[in-house]
């Protein structure tokens, strides 16, 4: 007897299929499943992760949100150091972008960016001990 590996997908059960998520008015908000198939979120703080899942359900169809930073932190429960060191380091990964509303801003639009196409980098260079409370 041989041992063969199946070629079939495995059966997907859905177990609630009435509450199926479907795309509707209220918004634009997903998550690239590549996020943890490529080893990103093993370089993101859980303050990271809950910034960028934020903004990734906020934005517009462009990927785009104008959430002020302390209107991130009362809806996270972060503090504003920890919002400033995560909007920055997903800058430095170039999973974010950052224009600010006006030439002497200090909030503006951050745009959620698509992945990298060299995906991730292994460290982050000078963002470790960039944090000093």
């Amino acid at each position: 007897m041989t041992n063969r590996r199946s070629t079939r997908s495995p059966r997907v059960v859905v177990p609630c299929p009435e509450r199926m998520r479907r795309p509707g008015p209220g918004g634009f908000g997903w998550l690239d499943a590549r996020l943890h198939k490529q080893g990103w979120l093993a370089l993101l703080t859980p303050e990271d992760i809950a910034t960028y899942t934020f903004l990734c359900l906020v934005a517009n169809q462009q990927g785009v949100s104008w959430y002020r930073r302390d209107r991130i932190r009362q809806a996270l429960g972060i503090g504003e150091d920890a919002v400033w060191l995560a909007l920055k380091r997903l800058d430095a990964l170039d999973l974010i972008a950052y224009s600010p509303f006006s030439q002497h801003a200090s909030d503006g639009f951050h745009q959620v960016l698509s992945l990298p196409p060299q995906g991730h980098p292994e460290t982050m260079p000078g963002l470790e001990n960039d944090y000093h409370p």
